[in-house]
């Protein structure tokens, strides 16, 4: 598609989630859009790599609110199954608490409820009701909540929204919302687990967040054939569709700023004109780096006081032979829940005894691994910004996990390993940009909950926009695919395509000029 005349340049800074949809979506609507990337490929952490016949999704790995994806697609008349095949887990992920102790959670409801009851007596009743009120948090949140911009209070001020604030429990906790419904130790992991990694202790995090519970559990795990890179390949195709220009290799070293306004962005190889510019790379480095000091609204106190949500330690793994006694997804609770999320959190420092995840895509696709081994990805959630990110250190965790791996497996996995490449802090900081070499974003605290973000737009620059994991809605793929599309309304009600006059429509015998877009 080519824009109509006059159309508005925006310049979006990554090839992100958030900056992919926040591009297609305002191409969409008659912008001229071109995305600079600083990789050499689209994805952001959610980007690719293949070595020895593997392919490793380098970030992301978990498929859920598979109805936030088809929203996304259906806006430009497609379906998520137009380029990817998905496939529902079953079991959805297995917990492991400890030597022959594991727990499959089924996909089924009917499944799931027997496993509560064989837990705790009653538990199977209490998920019905748990569930019922993460349904309407889910239903509530998704629809009325997340998709605002979050730049004034006055969004919130309507009476029919502060009724559904206090029935999303705002002001309780997840720890305790959990504890209402469930004493067994298991099950209260099981129902923390996906607050883990919005970036605060259960006790920190509102009780609003159970609607992940529902995303969970009700609406499920799913993965898309070929892995989760398949999810940008076609978002990539959507905004190229719409007329995106999408350019790799292009860091930005500065946003031009003249009378308050970006006028462009400078990358080593030239200028790019823009007359908005929507940063969807890390929102700290955009604003404490690429702008003048004059123009940056937020301090670095601000920043430094910020709660962040984890960093990662991750492990791509080829091995040789084929696993015992794992899925798709394995979460290793066999140590201490509390005590590493304290680590995290609360006195932050490497874990003395750290969870771990294991994702092992190839029990799911063949196409990950050469025939007959195993492609395996390990992920420990830690503390960022702590400094120590150095080899002997990663070292010391791969062995760590691989002597809980073999002992789970009951087989000599160190001995299998083909190919390792580890990922953490440096990697994140250096690839990304990424504030304290986080892995997540910002984290989802009440005090960090909507207006209570980092703004979506610049307060000092009028045509300068944020989107992504550090701004509304917050971290998480579905969240990314969001922002972009919040951010491109703003942009659009504020920057709107000009409406061509009658002295501007083509005459007859000219070369029509489409303005169908908008």
């Amino acid at each position: 598609m080519n824009p109509p005349v006059s159309a508005p340049r925006v310049v979006v800074i990554g090839a992100g989630f958030a900056g992919l949809a926040a591009a297609a979506c305002l191409a969409q609507r008659g912008y001229a859009v071109t995305v600079l990337e600083k990789n050499d490929g689209p994805g952001g952490r959610a980007r690719v790599f293949q070595a020895q016949g593997f392919t490793f999704d380098m970030g992301p790995s978990w498929y859920w609110m598979p109805d936030v994806f088809e929203q996304f697609f259906a806006r430009f008349g497609h379906r998520p199954a137009d380029f990817y095949q998905l496939v529902r887990l079953d079991p959805s992920y297995q917990v492991i608490f400890g030597p022959s102790d594991v727990l499959p959670v089924p996909a089924g409801l009917d499944a799931l409820r027997r496993t509560f009851e064989q837990l705790e007596p009653g538990a199977g009743r209490r998920l019905d009701a748990f569930l019922a009120q993460a349904g309407y948090k889910y239903e509530v949140g998704m629809g009325k909540f997340v998709t605002k911009p979050g730049r004034s209070v006055r969004e919130f001020a309507d009476p029919r929204l502060l009724v559904d604030a206090v029935r999303l429990d705002l002001l309780s906790n997840m720890r305790r919302h959990v504890g209402r419904f469930f004493q067994n130790p298991k099950l209260v992991k099981l129902m923390e687990f996906p607050v883990l990694f919005l970036g605060a202790t259960p006790q920190n995090t509102p009780a609003l967040y159970s609607l992940m519970n529902y995303a969970d559990l009700v609406l499920g795990t799913w993965y898309p054939l070929g892995g989760m890179h398949e999810i940008v390949k076609a978002m990539v195709r959507v905004a190229e569709e719409q007329g995106v220009r999408i350019e790799y290799n292009q860091e930005i070293e500065e946003i031009e700023v003249a009378d308050g306004r970006a006028t462009g962005v400078r990358t080593a190889t030239g200028r790019t004109a823009a007359d908005v510019v929507v940063a969807g790379a890390d929102y700290h480095h955009v604003e404490q780096h690429l702008l003048a000091p004059e123009h940056r609204h937020y301090s670095p106190k601000y920043w430094d006081t910020r709660t962040m949500a984890p960093s990662s330690l991750l492990f791509y793994v080829g091995l040789k032979h084929k696993l015992h006694g794992v899925e798709h997804h394995n979460l290793f609770f066999d140590e201490d829940f509390n005590q590493h999320a304290h680590e995290i959190y609360e006195a932050p420092r490497w874990p003395t005894k750290p969870l771990f995840y294991a994702c092992v895509p190839s029990v799911t696709d063949a196409s990950v691994a050469p025939a007959g081994q195993e492609n395996l990805f390990l992920l420990i959630p830690v503390a960022p910004g702590i400094g120590g990110d150095d080899d002997a250190t990663r070292q010391h965790y791969f062995d760590m996990v691989m002597t809980r791996l073999e002992r789970h497996t009951g087989q000599p996995v160190r001995e299998w390993v083909t190919y390792q490449r580890s990922y953490a802090h440096r990697d994140f900081e250096a690839d990304y940009h990424a504030f304290k070499g986080n892995a997540y974003g910002l984290a989802n605290t009440l005090r960090q909950t909507a207006i209570l973000k980092p703004t979506l737009k610049s307060p000092k620059v009028a045509n300068l926009y944020f989107t992504g994991q550090l701004t509304v809605p917050g971290p998480g793929v579905p969240p990314s695919l969001i922002s972009g599309q919040v951010v491109a309304g703003e942009v659009e009600k504020e920057y709107p395509v000009p409406t061509p006059t009658a002295a501007a429509l083509p005459t007859a015998g000219a070369n029509p000029v489409s303005y169908s877009q908008r």
